[in-house]
């Protein structure tokens, strides 16, 4: 796939060949502060910079800028370390001079090609390159003097430029979606608050009156089929027989005990997970609901690792109001947990999209 304006062949060299490949200088979390010099830590590519390029720098610090690394806007930073060596191709491409980047981060500086087209090309068609050269078991290492030695194709820069600018439109759009989606999270947070506060003349019961729990199981004695089976973290696999049918809330028994989810149909789950059967006076869907406001971490029995136990549970107190009161709360927040689906399945699309020129658009 490529512009229909240009033509000729893509140039082909080692990375060390059109780069020089330096180290970033020690900056820690603690040294963060809300004032001072923009910094960027290794750490922050993995959890804050989701996009190639860099448009807005989070962090600062106070400290002494002039014995640290700075940047040159078009440098493209990459991990020194990592959990795994697939992950720790994460290259983001910083437009900006004067930057302070942390340590364990590679800088390649171009000599003259484009920053945010190579970091896009680094994270698509050469991770895989990448994550060969990656060192390490528990902690992963990449390291510069291996990074020089990455073969990279390209195009001339303004073939380069004009395809990081169609990608990062891609990327403005897949923020602009996640942003959507926050913001519908947060306001389906104010409506459970706003829903559930006003709660005085409904009916107090102890949750073992109004369900009954019942304990996962073993699966392993199962043969494969189409029924599912969850854990703690969500679906785990597919089985051929069933513990439950109908609609129910599961609640962790150990480990995540604060992530309730609503099940429906026939499902199996495993020893570390209640499900719930024989509503009385409350509809399954108003319970997933409550349970989403119980802080269940208050009931955790285990100094260790989360613990619940059925008769800890059934003890706990919760208000409840009348059926139809129930169905018209769950009404308004199963609007907006639709509307939450429709918009991450357009982002996850948008994701494939980017997925899919990353490998058609480089050589």
């Amino acid at each position: 796939m490529r512009f229909p304006e240009f033509k000729g062949e893509w140039e082909k060299s080692l990375l060390g060949q059109i780069a020089d490949i330096t180290k970033g200088s020690g900056i820690s979390k603690e040294q963060l502060s809300n004032q001072g010099t923009p910094c960027i830590l290794y750490g922050e590519l993995y959890t804050k910079y989701k996009s190639e390029i860099i448009n807005e720098v989070y962090s600062k610090t106070t400290l002494n800028p002039s014995s640290l690394v700075k940047s040159q806007a078009n440098d493209v930073i990459i991990p020194c370390s990592g959990e795994t060596a697939i992950d720790i191709s994460t290259a983001r491409c910083v437009p900006y001079n004067n930057i302070l980047l942390g340590g364990d981060l590679n800088i390649i500086q171009l000599k003259s090609q484009d920053g945010g087209f190579f970091a896009y090309q680094l994270n698509g068609v050469r991770k895989y390159d990448i994550a060969r050269i990656a060192q390490g078991v528990s902690v992963v290492h990449l390291y510069g003097e291996n990074l020089k030695r990455i073969k990279v194709c390209y195009p001339t820069v303004e073939e380069q430029r004009k395809i990081t600018s169609l990608l990062s439109l891609i990327d403005e759009r897949i923020s602009t979606q996640n942003k959507i989606i926050e913001d519908l999270k947060n306001l389906k947070s104010a409506l459970l608050d706003l829903l559930f506060q006003n709660n005085n003349k409904w009916a107090t019961y102890c949750i073992g009156d109004v369900l009954t729990i019942g304990n996962g199981k073993d699966y392993k004695h199962l043969k494969k089929g189409n029924i599912p089976v969850y854990g703690t973290g969500g679906y785990m696999l597919s089985v051929d027989n069933y513990l439950h049918e109908g609609e129910s809330v599961c609640i962790g028994r150990k480990g995540t005990i604060d992530m309730p989810m609503f099940l429906t149909g026939k499902f199996w789950t495993v020893d570390t997970l209640f499900y719930t059967y024989n509503f009385r006076n409350i509809f399954p869907k108003f319970c997933y609901y409550l349970f989403t406001m119980i802080n269940w971490q208050r009931y955790s029995e285990a100094s260790g690792v989360p613990s619940l136990s059925k008769a800890t549970i059934e003890k706990i107190k919760v208000s409840v109001p009348g059926l139809n009161e129930q169905e018209h709360i769950c009404s308004i927040l199963d609007s907006i947990n639709n509307k939450i689906d429709i918009e991450r399945t357009i982002l996850a699309k948008l994701k494939v999209q980017k997925s899919y020129l990353l490998r058609q658009m480089f050589i």
